[in-house]
């Protein structure tokens, strides 16, 4: 630690997820000398992303791309599946309506046109590609179609991922430094210079020419959840890693950083009443209980309380969470009405029911990033 405490940086890369290993192996990649610092013990490194099941969005136009994605694809695979395609235009389409036209122009445009050559480079870093046949697939006249666009999935999920990413850090000359929280963000005349760290009990200023920020939401944190989610998001279960306390919002808020995005909204699933109060490595995403796309889903008195069949399960699981933890909020403190618990994810835009679309005045366009921002401010 000292040796790299006095080592000339260019970048800091806090957080070893997947959006901070990739950032820090393209730092890396342009001939940057990079250090990432992770509040976990390495045994419990990489953040969410560890807990993902592996769905990868991606735009593409039919199975000649997705080979060059899975070039693994077998011959029963080539034959059963109808690839299909999910354009640009369908992406842009289920951002806006999905998010009621609120979310960040410029950002989504870099998301979707440069979605399919990230997979690429990420490939090129280690990451494997699989067909997504299990959860977003549907046997139809004899072969598979996928449904809510969703083709593609990581291979082995999460775990594979982060696997697979820090694999090739380490092979690439990247140093991690775990059990080393970010305390602090280090300002000078040129603005952020640097990161104050605690490691092995003692204080440490690391300097750097860029400081990158990847360490999450504050989605462990019961105390920022009931602040800006509301009554009762305390009480709300943890898929992810216990880690993401929002310590990195919160130096970089202290330091006058814009604040941006939906604070009051929530990545919310249902989940097992049963599961721990933080994910589980080893059972990953699997406490989820979502089999509503077959069935109904009704309150300890029997009520439906959502709609099951709004759209594809990909497009509504992640606000039903928040409408089960209202089930429980009406419950009177009966204990017997907490059928299901639920996690939360990650701070993002509100989900609007796809019944509510605006009108085609305000569909998403396929133009430039002015008249997207046109379309919905």
């Amino acid at each position: 630690m000292e040796s790299i405490g006095r080592e000339e940086l260019d970048v800091i890369v806090v957080g070893a997820g997947n959006a901070a290993t990739c950032a820090a192996l393209s730092a890396r990649e342009n001939g940057a000398r990079v250090l990432m610092l992770e509040i976990a013990p390495e045994e419990a490194k990489a953040g969410n992303s560890a807990f993902t099941g592996g769905a990868f969005r991606v735009v593409y136009h039919g199975a000649e791309d997705l080979a060059r994605l899975i070039p693994d694809m077998n011959e029963t695979e080539l034959r059963d599946v109808d690839f299909g395609s999910y354009t640009e235009e369908q992406y842009f389409e289920d951002m806006g309506r999905l998010t009621q036209y609120r979310c960040d122009p410029d950002l989504t445009e870099i998301l979707i046109r440069n979605s399919f050559e990230a997979g690429l480079w990420m490939r090129s870093k280690g990451v494997r590609f699989q067909l997504g046949l299990g959860r977003q697939a549907f046997r139809v006249e004899g072969r598979f179609k996928f449904w809510g666009g969703l083709a593609c999935h990581i291979w082995g999920g999460g775990k594979e991922l982060m696997k697979g990413l820090h694999a090739r850090a380490a092979r690439d000359g990247i140093t991690v430094l775990y059990e080393t929280p970010a305390i602090g963000l280090l300002a000078g005349d040129r603005g952020v210079e640097g990161v104050r760290v605690r490691h092995a009990g003692r204080l440490h200023d690391l300097r750097a020419k860029v400081v990158v920020l990847a360490c999450g939401g504050f989605e462990a944190n019961a105390e920022m959840r009931a602040r800006y989610l509301g009554p009762n998001w305390d009480l709300a279960k943890v898929r992810g890693t216990r880690f993401n306390t929002g310590q990195g919002l919160k130096m970089a808020l202290d330091l006058g950083a814009a604040v941006a995005g939906h604070w009051s909204g929530a990545h919310a699933v249902a989940w097992d009443l049963n599961a721990p109060p933080f994910g589980d490595l080893d059972v990953g995403d699997r406490f989820q209980k979502h089999n509503y796309p077959f069935g109904i889903v009704v309150n300890a008195r029997g009520e439906r309380f959502l709609d099951e069949g709004a759209d594809f399960h990909s497009y509504t699981y992640a606000k039903y969470g928040g409408e089960i933890l209202n089930q429980q909020a009406c419950s009177r403190g009966r204990s017997s009405t907490r059928k299901s618990s639920i996690c939360y994810a990650r701070n993002t835009a509100s989900r609007a029911s796809p019944k509510k679309r605006p009108t085609a005045s305000r569909r998403w366009p396929s133009g430039s990033t002015a008249s997207i921002r046109a379309a919905f401010w």
